[in-house]
């Protein structure tokens, strides 16, 4: 879908105190296809930014306006074909861990419909090659062929993985678009700092208030609860949330996607809230709108030297659907 976008001149105030601005600035468009999040990492003084349709490209450049070369990434292994790289960790060592969403072939009969499900991978040679390490989170609940969205049958994907301050954990925030109406929204699970090279089997999904529920086939309790389900025609839900953490505000930023109210996935606009501590899901701010859009996958890049999608400042380029048009002013 092209990135279509209508920019609200914004100034989201909060009872907590910050807001978020945006001001027009220049057009930035990433290279590659981009049909997720894409995650970026600096090394040796250049950005690296993961872009993905189906197979993660890595894009490098001095900054992600000046962007010169791509290449596509490769793997050890190819049992899994389709994935999109959606979040990316270096390690002081320069390993480098990628969180992925993989749609895997044949779950409805006659039908596209799919059921996503996150997986992990590791580089030790610079964004090159990655090891594929396995999936770690998948949905419990039985895929519903009848589903009207064009795109899932059930599944768990469409996420994003942040660190907490501590570096303790990695916490991920995905779509949950399975079940009944009640488990489907935007769902959290952690997985701990010294299990990320071992990591299936490890993930515990939080759940009635508790981070013990498996990552494998485990529930998981929405913190923003989808009002009608993806299984309807009349679809009312938020998906694919992007978090960094903002070093000026000091709190976790969350961009999110809205879909509504008819059949095929209709995007209604996008979203954005604020979190204290990822270990305290429950305490998200309610989304408020920061933009008309019919184009998906909001997120930032940081404006400054080091910044990322993971982590940013006052100020971040606002992408949605890889184009930039805009710039988040974030106030006290």
């Amino acid at each position: 879908m092209a990135p279509i976008v209508i920019l609200l001149l914004l100034s989201i105030c909060l009872s907590f105190g910050q807001s978020a601005t945006a001001e027009t600035a220049s057009s930035i468009k990433m290279i590659g296809a981009v049909d997720s999040n894409s995650p970026a990492y600096w090394q040796d003084g250049k950005l690296y930014i993961y872009n993905s349709s189906g197979m993660p490209l890595r894009v490098e450049g001095i900054s992600a306006a000046r962007a010169t070369s791509a290449r596509p990434v490769l793997f050890n292994s190819y049992e899994r074909i389709r994935r999109w790289f959606e979040s990316i960790w270096t390690d002081t060592d320069g390993t480098i861990y990628a969180w992925y969403h993989f749609e895997p072939d044949g779950m409805c009969a006659g039908t596209y419909l799919t059921e996503p499900q996150i997986g992990a991978a590791k580089s030790t040679d610079g964004g090159f090659t990655f090891t594929d390490l396995g999936i770690v989170i998948t949905s419990p609940y039985k895929p519903h062929c009848g589903n009207t969205n064009g795109f899932f049958a059930g599944g768990s994907g469409d996420f994003s993985v942040v660190v907490d301050r501590q570096k303790t954990f990695f916490y991920f925030y995905f779509s949950q678009y399975g079940g009944d109406v009640s488990k489907q929204g935007v769902a959290t699970a952690r997985i701990a700092m010294g299990d990320r090279n071992s990591p299936v089997g490890k993930v515990r999904k939080y759940f009635n208030g508790l981070w013990d529920q498996p990552g494998l086939d485990g529930e998981a309790t929405p913190i923003l609860s989808a009002r009608s389900g993806w299984d309807t025609g009349s679809t009312d839900a938020f998906w694919g949330p992007s978090l960094h953490w903002n070093y000026y505000l000091q709190k976790y930023v969350m961009l999110l996607n809205h879909a509504c109210c008819t059949d095929e996935w209709p995007q209604e606009g996008i979203y954005l809230s604020y979190l204290a501590d990822p270990a305290d899901p429950e305490k998200l701010t309610p989304p408020l709108k920061i933009a008309d859009s019919t184009a998906w996958y909001p997120q930032i890049l940081g404006s400054n030297k080091t910044d990322t999608d993971s982590i940013a400042g006052a100020t971040a380029r606002l992408y949605i659907g890889g184009e930039s048009k805009h710039t988040l002013r974030f106030t006290k």
